[in-house]
């Protein structure tokens, strides 16, 4: 039997668990916190903390791990790099490719030196005293977090030293990227790479909690309405393309956000060299028949990539049910939509976890339909 070692336990592992345990796996789960329903999927769970590399490292030699992979969590990609390479375990992502995608810094300074069209101009700083060198608003983020945490929209200086230091407080180099704001729509790409060549490519509008700030998430819909824009659509399609070369993402999924500005432009929000959050492997699965899930799970075991490479959009979307921070739980609070998929992330009476500290997700549905 297979053991393999999942980097994290939140609400994205729980797919990648199911999966595994489907698979015939024996399944190791680690977190530096506890209490998410996937940790008791896995056969067994330890707290360690993910980017602990050389605790990983450790715990991967005597638990005798063949494969160590993640989903959904930008921080746990550097540590899969580097430990399955420390380890000589199969791995599909370049060390080089998980670091620069985890960093904002890195990444806007690489797609800057490889002249990406669709890069957004930026400032690093380390104090709310600095001079600020780009046009306000900006969008203020911490340069190596994720899933929205302390990111906030700016519009002046007197903003920017008001919510300096909650943003601060979420980055664990100390430092805040500061990007210029691009107002227009917001599309995510998720595409699926083997060897440079894009086997998968699907672009999805992609609708957010406007009353709050940050960008938090509330509603993916397949088909965008971009694949009916064929200039924008081209665009796109370029960026994805010039971006995945600058980064040298030659394997496995990636998932893009891009803003589409009030000129058509698309400009690069963020890559990762992963699947998604948001469980946008099961609203693919319905729109088009391919399971990236486990396409990811099948290169890891260097197995071909055997899902369709042509495909009819059948128009689907996936909608959060969210709650505020630390409030309890109640599915009755909640209106729920027809639909063909229901998840839900508490048990009645639970405490919601407080994560963006906004809006935070409770659960999801897929929806027939646009």
């Amino acid at each position: 039997m297979k053991k393999i070692l999942i980097l994290g336990v939140g609400n994205a592992q729980k797919d990648m668990i199911e999966l595994c345990r489907k698979k015939g796996m024996y399944i190791y789960a680690v977190s530096n916190t506890s209490g998410y329903l996937a940790e008791r999927l896995a056969d067994e769970f330890y707290q360690i903390d993910i980017v602990d590399v050389d605790g990983i490292i450790k715990f991967a030699k005597e638990k005798e791990i063949d494969y160590i992979y993640s989903v959904g969590s930008d921080v746990a990609m550097p540590t899969v790099a580097r430990a399955s390479e420390a380890l000589g375990l199969p791995c599909f992502i370049d060390e080089q490719t998980a670091v620069a995608c985890n960093h904002k810094q890195l990444l806007r300074q690489v797609l800057k030196e490889k002249h990406v069209e669709g890069n957004i101009p930026y400032q690093m700083i380390q104090s709310s005293d600095e001079e600020i060198k780009i046009d306000f608003p900006v969008m203020m983020k911490p340069s190596d977090s994720q899933g929205q945490r302390g990111v906030r929209k700016v519009k002046d200086t007197d903003e920017l030293k008001k919510y300096f230091e909650d943003t601060l407080k979420f980055s664990r180099e100390k430092k805040v990227i500061l990007e210029s704001f691009i107002d227009g729509d917001e599309i995510s790409v998720n595409v699926f790479v083997k060897d440079s060549v894009i086997k998968f490519y699907l672009i999805s509008d992609r609708k957010v909690w406007e009353e709050y700030p940050g960008g938090i998430i509330h509603e993916h819909i397949i088909p965008s309405k971009y694949e009916k824009e064929p200039e924008t659509a081209e665009q796109i399609k370029t960026l994805v393309a010039d971006t995945l070369e600058a980064v040298n993402l030659k394997n496995g999924p990636a998932y893009f956000q891009i803003k589409i500005s009030s000129t058509g432009k698309p400009y690069l929000i963020e890559v990762t060299p992963r699947l998604d959050g948001c469980h946008m492997w099961r609203l693919i699965e319905y729109t088009t028949g391919v399971n990236l899930l486990e396409a990811s799970l099948d290169l890891l075991e260097g197995k071909p990539y055997s899902q369709k490479e042509r495909f009819d959009i059948q128009p689907f979307s996936l909608e959060f049910m969210c709650g505020k921070p630390d409030t309890e739980f109640r599915k009755s609070n909640h209106g729920i939509p027809e639909n063909v998929y229901i998840q839900w992330y508490y048990e009645d009476g639970q405490r919601v976890r407080r994560m963006n500290g906004y809006y935070e997700k409770c659960g999801y549905v897929i929806k027939k339909g646009r």
